[in-house]
């Protein structure tokens, strides 16, 4: 498995057995389990409590954009440590400084647009 694609094989090989090995793991699940199901093991299960009403309840939608914008804080710290590491190589120091600052202004673009449209306000 030499050459180029001898790589991809062998990653291919390792998927393969990999996915075997977890398709073998839940059909022996499947064989040996005892299944008796009842009335009372098929009711939605939530803390022990009996479930009481609909199964559907409305969420406020500002939980979602925090969490959005702790991704795109994440993402831009994770971009950051390799950017730092490269920075410091010969021949590297303008192209990247000027690409962290495009990636900047997207990010600050990001947070203006959050500000203006007052989702950052906790009320």
């Amino acid at each position: 498995m030499n050459g180029y694609f001898g790589s991809y094989a062998v990653v291919a090989v390792m998927l393969g057995i990999g996915v075997a090995i977890f398709s073998g793991a839940l059909l022996v699940n499947r064989l040996l389990r005892p299944s008796h199901p009842t009335r009372e093991k098929l009711t939605t299960y939530e803390c022990g409590v009996d479930p009481v009403g609909e199964g559907w309840a409305q969420s406020q939608i500002r939980y979602y954009v925090f969490t959005y914008l702790y991704v795109v804080f994440a993402v831009d710290a994770v971009f950051l440590f390799p950017w730092a590491t490269v920075f410091a190589a010969p021949g590297f120091g303008m192209a990247t400084l000027v690409e962290m600052f495009v990636f900047l202004a997207f990010i600050a673009i990001g947070i203006l647009y959050a500000w203006r449209k007052r989702v950052l306000a906790w009320t």
